[in-house]
């Protein structure tokens, strides 16, 4: 069995070892060490990255009861000098232990016990057996969380050989093992049964901010960072503001109301943008309405567009058919790759526009569909809109 370097001293990122096994599986070639300060994926910690023999360990994961370190390219010497990255390392230390604090928070102050525990690329979550949280919780939380790291207690580490030993210790949470249990205590604060990696002291967790809180189904699931990943998140809201005070002209402190104003003033431009759209298809509809033909006896107005959107035929086509009687519209639209067909007709006719759709569209192999009275399609542009508008009249014979 490999031995656990990083148990014996987190802060270790140089260590040689001899290497016990080497082999390929669907990951990838890897090896084991007889000793390592790597740590592998687990209890929601991510994998460390570095190198053995300056070759790059891309991932670790304990397999089998052996910790498998895979390689960017397989390694042939019999000992290995490892190098851990330290800024990841130390990433992980703060934000899981962050997490321990953050979770002892939620459960003594608010009684939401967490149920689960994630640390990602940019943020961690949390779980909290809960089905809603406010703001007021949330704050208290986050106050009580950041008053433990900044009062720099000592988080320390204890090995148990059996669970009958832990008898009257407050544990956050039922064990996973109950034998070799390694505990991560905060004095007086929290006592958890723990494998991952922490620094010696809340202190250095740094800083602790929730972002967001999100209702999924039965839980409340929170977005929170620590230490170095605070900074990073600062420093990018500043550049965002940097930005807006720059295009808005306006100060940081006066950013909302100036966002404001400006969705109201784009809402009002939207309104009459609509509106001067509504009133150019009344005028194309009146200038279709005057090159109306009589066709089989129906009132017809026929046209192939050339990219134009659906939903401006749709409403043309409606405008026309709601003012006038026994009249049928038969609208074929070229956008570059496709054909689309929209028809409509008065609801004084009877004539079902469903079949004279279904009739065309397996010439441009397509779907569609809709009312009698109002259908709508589309297909390959595998013929020209004109011979699919002919196609269409000829329908109605």
């Amino acid at each position: 069995m490999t031995k656990k370097l990083y148990y014996d001293d987190v802060y270790q990122t140089k260590f040689s070892s001899k290497v016990i096994k080497r082999n390929n599986d669907e990951s990838g070639c890897f090896v084991v060490l007889q000793e390592t300060a790597f740590y592998p994926t687990g209890g929601g910690q991510p994998f460390d990255k570095g190198t053995l023999n300056e070759i790059n360990v891309l991932k670790v994961e304990e397999v089998d009861g052996e910790i498998r370190h895979y390689m960017e390219t397989s390694i042939d010497m019999e000992e290995v000098n490892g190098v851990i990255d330290w800024e990841r390392r130390f990433d992980h230390m703060q934000q899981h232990a962050g997490q321990h604090i953050l979770t002892a928070a939620f459960e003594d102050n608010l009684g939401y016990k967490t149920l689960s525990f994630h640390l990602g690329e940019e943020t961690c979550t949390i779980d909290l057996d809960t089905s809603f949280l406010t703001d007021e919780e949330i704050h208290k939380a986050e106050k009580l969380a950041n008053k433990i790291i900044l009062e720099n207690r000592p988080i320390l580490t204890k090995w148990v050989d059996k669970k009958e030993e832990l008898s009257g210790l407050p544990l956050r949470k039922e064990l996973a093992v109950s034998e070799h249990i390694r505990l991560v205590i905060i004095p007086e604060y929290d006592y958890n049964g723990c494998g991952g990696t922490h620094p010696r002291s809340t202190g250095e967790v740094s800083l602790l901010k929730i972002l967001t809180c999100e209702k999924q189904k039965k839980y409340t699931r929170v977005h929170f960072v620590c230490g170095g990943r605070l900074l990073k998140q600062l420093q990018e809201k500043q550049e965002v503001l940097k930005k807006l005070t720059t295009q808005l002209s306006s100060p940081q402190q006066e950013i909302d109301k100036a966002v404001n104003r400006l969705l109201q003033h784009t809402k009002s431009l939207e309104e009459r943008i609509v509106n001067m759209q509504d009133q150019l298809l009344q005028f194309e509809g009146k200038e279709l309405l005057e090159k109306v033909e009589k066709i089989n006896g129906y009132n017809m107005i026929h046209s192939v567009f050339h990219n134009r959107t659906i939903n401006e035929l749709q409403l043309l086509a409606k405008e026309i058919v709601e003012g006038n009687k026994n009249t049928i519209v038969l609208f074929v639209n070229d956008d570059q790759n496709k054909l689309q067909v929209v028809c409509a007709r008065s609801e004084d006719i009877e004539f079902n526009l469903n079949q004279l759709l279904k009739g065309v569209l397996p010439s441009i192999n397509g779907k569609g569909g809709g009312k009698p009275s109002f259908v709508q399609g589309g297909g390959e542009r595998n013929i020209l809109p004109e011979v699919l508008l002919d196609q269409l009249i000829k329908g109605l014979s």
